[in-house]
């Protein structure tokens, strides 16, 4: 996936990025293809309801955060489904804005 590669660049370098990240699973909150500003940030700071980006079984995505337990956080998409736990520490940035 092209977007995260450029994502982890450019978060890595100056802790904020614009990428438009193609798929269907945040469909009304993200649409494939939409212009998302993520920054990086302190996993402690993400909130339920945040849009996080995530390391996921060896990838990356941009899903919900569910709910928040001391070092976990549930993470599932906008269309209803649930992933399941991940480590607070593969919380690595947060989308602030989304844009056409």
């Amino acid at each position: 996936m092209g977007w995260v590669k450029d994502a982890l660049k450019e978060l890595s370098e100056t802790e904020e990025c614009k990428i438009r990240p193609l798929g269907n699973s945040m469909k009304g909150k993200i649409e494939s293809g939409q212009l998302v500003t993520i920054i990086k940030i302190d996993p402690k700071n993400i909130e339920i309801d945040d849009i996080a980006f995530i390391k996921w079984k060896g990838n990356y995505l941009l899903h919900l955060i569910k709910e928040i337990q001391e070092d976990k956080v549930l993470i599932g998409n906008n269309l209803g489904k649930i992933n399941g736990w991940i480590p607070l520490k593969d919380v690595i940035g947060k989308v602030i804005k989304i844009e056409d």
